[in-house]
């Protein structure tokens, strides 16, 4: 069965996952959120994947939980309907734990759970006209799929905290000088700018992004020592595949090496 509010093609080694509810602004019901993590799992699995985008279609990224669906659950008594544990946490995990790079293309608003999305993803490029909100405590909730992690590491705990307690959107300029994104581009550009930085990294040592990937998680809550421990693992690994040999004899005969992702 097809689905029908997330787009998923595969082009050049690039999985294009669209969010696609554009009348909605691209707003998370249950339906949606289980395929977008189907979508994401299929591409972690798909070995002819060496990079993945994800973007919205219309004039939003993702305006994050769908409210009345939400309301709905709250009126009949089942509160959040334990969507945080059942969708969103195994959705970021399958971002940020997937072994291939994910760059977001951030179109429009990108708010609450629909911004968490885009921090989650290693790479983010912006329209100039996006804006991100943490939307969580204008609605009398906590931050959830994991912008209290991801967030504060990106932009740092002063901004972070600014951000989760008041609420207030932030421009894709100030987000480009908080760090939040990689790049702003004119909103026409978008599309292109974003596959090409996606194409670039298909082209690159699948392995050794996952290994990089895998390390900077690994840092961020782990003592120098046993990250010394772990990069002398992941260097044993990444010099065991066939692109470190083919590229270290690039290197040598001065020619541009080419990555099999393998």
């Amino acid at each position: 069965m097809s689905a029908r509010y997330v787009r998923h093609d595969v082009t050049d080694h690039i999985a294009t996952i669209t969010l696609d509810r554009p009348d909605s602004m691209n707003s998370l019901i249950a339906e949606m959120k289980v395929e977008l993590r189907d979508a994401l799992e299929r591409a972690a699995a798909d070995d002819d994947v060496r990079a993945v985008l994800l973007t919205g279609s219309g004039r939003a990224f993702c305006a994050g939980q769908d409210l009345r669906q939400h309301a709905e659950n709250l009126e009949a008594g089942r509160g959040l309907d334990d969507t945080v544990r059942q969708h969103y946490n195994p959705i970021v995990r399958a971002i940020t734990e997937m072994g291939k790079p994910v760059v977001a293309a951030v179109n429009g608003v990108a708010a609450g759970a629909g911004a968490a999305l885009a921090f989650a993803c290693d790479l983010r490029v912006a329209a100039d006209t996006a804006k991100f909100a943490m939307a969580f405590t204008g609605i009398g909730l906590a931050p959830d799929s994991g912008a209290s992690w991801t967030l504060q590491r990106l932009v740092g705990p002063a901004a972070a905290a600014e951000m989760l307690l008041l609420g207030e959107p932030v421009t894709a300029a100030r987000a480009l000088e908080l760090g939040l994104v990689t790049r702003v581009v004119p909103a026409g550009e978008l599309p292109k700018a974003a596959h090409e930085l996606a194409a670039r990294l298909a082209e690159g040592p699948t392995r050794a992004y996952a290994a990089t990937k895998r390390a900077l998680s690994y840092a961020s809550w782990h003592s120098l020592a046993q990250t010394l421990d772990l990069e002398a693992d992941l260097q044993d690994a990444c010099a065991a595949t066939d692109d470190h040999l083919s590229a270290t004899r690039a290197f040598l005969a001065k020619e541009r090496p080419t990555f099999k992702g393998h």
